[in-house]
């Protein structure tokens, strides 16, 4: 029963299964030094050179998985003791280099970083190479490459660097803890932080939902997750888990669809502001836009606003692929609203820490959003939501979007709109490929992931933005 996508989700999902089983039993403190004993028995590594460092890398993810730095605003960090595997970025002269005559890669470079040896074959000096890459574009035989790290190849904001201990290093003034890095590094050397003790106390000290109650808010990707049970099983597993219900965070994304749409057409132009990622790359890169970001929050944050307005007792745990939710969150307009955060990663590890088999649980039902609140989850669904708000609203406005797939296509929409060539009026910001079907926090990534939400979206009892809406009123 495969559950995860690669070995390194596996690695992360087992230390969150022990730190969440540790905080059940509330022994965490007095077993913390035991758990990477616990997942690496014995002395034979199964992973590193030796079983010590192995072991050492172990207790800085246990850190993570109890909350990380808490000196550190950025909710993805580097686990630096891990990033030693990866061969030294930048520019490199390959075995194809035939020490020709030419030398136009020496003539190109301003820095004089490039010598050669005795057999006239090109060499670059670190020191002196900004990595330019002008030597590379005018090699007749492409014998120079540029080896970006798998972490640095994943970040296109440009927000990852290598420090001076050969490590990476992130600029949290560029991050927008989309989790690209995470997913993507093959030793799991960069991680999120964890809140999932958070999520234990919180529900421990409801004290069975009598002190106060403890909403799970699932994102509507979650249907292309768990794939190994049925979705009503996933519900009943969370109710297991001590949640008072379960709501789905795509009611919020109906909320937010019928008044953006109404936001849009009032002033023309607009962008979207349910992608955290998104909205914290135009707050760093294009500042100048961020008065075109639509004034609604996002679904999570408008939904648990109106859940705590109805019940003064709710605690509000949102649950989805998105690792930039967990800096969402801790925003002074949504900290209020939404208590904790966890991906689904975390939720599998939750289930396993209470020896929950959710393949044997009876399956509930979950029914409070529409189709285009379901379909939030994919990239172009938000537009096709909000041109439904503007059709079920009757407002005649003349809808040029621009879905933007990606944090790559973003920037290209961005770019446009501040050199004024952007032929669109609304731009649907996602900073995952594929939307949030993509996320970092995902247990499953793929194309077939879109399939499924659309197929939950038509499974939907209400089939209007509009009716899904009513209930709240």
């Amino acid at each position: 029963m495969r559950k995860f996508d690669t070995k390194v989700q596996y690695l992360k999902y087992k230390v969150l299964r022990e730190v969440a089983k540790e905080a059940w039993n509330d022994t965490l403190l007095e077993n913390i030094l035991e758990i990477p004993k616990t997942i690496v028995p014995g002395n034979t590594p199964t992973m590193r050179c030796c079983v010590y460092k192995e072991r050492a890398i172990l207790s800085e993810r246990v850190r993570l998985a109890m909350g990380g730095d808490k000196d550190n605003p950025n909710v993805i960090e580097v686990i630096e003791i891990a990033c030693d595997e990866c061969p030294a970025a930048g520019f490199e002269v390959t075995d194809s280099c035939r020490g020709c005559l030419a030398h136009r890669c020496e003539d190109v470079c301003k820095r004089g970083a490039i010598s050669f040896d005795h057999n006239h074959v090109a060499h670059i000096d670190k020191s002196k190479c900004v990595e330019c890459g002008q030597c590379a574009k005018v090699c007749p035989y492409s014998a120079i490459v540029n080896r970006k790290r798998p972490c640095q190849n994943a970040c296109k904001i440009k927000a990852i660097s290598i420090n001076e201990y050969n490590a990476a290093k992130i600029d949290n003034d560029k991050c927008i803890s989309c989790g690209a890095c995470v997913y993507q590094c093959p030793f799991g050397a960069i991680m999120d932080k964890s809140y999932i003790l958070n999520v234990v106390d919180l529900i421990k000290k409801s004290d069975n939902n009598q002190k106060y109650k403890v909403y799970a808010m699932v994102a509507p990707s979650i249907s292309s997750q768990f794939t190994y049970a049925k979705l009503g099983q996933v519900i009943t597993g969370l109710k297991k888990l001590g949640f008072f219900t379960v709501i789905e965070a795509a009611l919020g994304a109906d909320m937010v669809a019928q008044a953006e749409s109404k936001e849009l057409a009032e002033k023309g132009f607009l962008t979207s502001s349910c992608c955290p990622a998104f909205v914290a790359y135009i707050k760093s890169a294009f500042p100048d836009l961020l008065e075109y970001v639509s004034h609604n929050p996002s679904p999570m944050a408008a939904l648990a606003e109106y859940i705590k307005s109805t019940d003064k007792t709710a605690k509000v745990v949102f649950i989805g692929p998105c690792t930039a939710k967990k800096s969402e969150a801790q925003l002074d307009e949504v900290k209020p609203y939404v208590d904790a955060v966890m991906t689904f990663e975390e939720l599998q590890a939750l289930y396993d820490s209470r020896d929950i088999d959710i393949t044997a649980l009876d399956e509930d039902v979950l029914d409070n959003a529409s189709y285009f609140g379901r379909i939030f989850a994919r990239s172009g669904g938000l537009s096709d939501a909000v041109a439904q708000g503007l059709k079920e609203q009757d407002i005649d406005f003349d809808l040029k979007a621009v879905p933007c797939d990606g944090i790559e296509a973003c920037k290209v929409a961005l770019l446009k709109k501040s050199k004024n060539v952007l032929d669109a009026n609304f731009i649907e910001g996602m900073a995952c490929t594929g939307g949030c079907i993509g996320g970092a926090g995902c247990l499953t990534h793929g194309e077939k992931n879109k399939a499924e939400v659309d197929k939950y979206g038509r499974e939907a009892f209400e089939k209007t933005i509009s009716d899904a809406v009513a209930i709240l009123k």
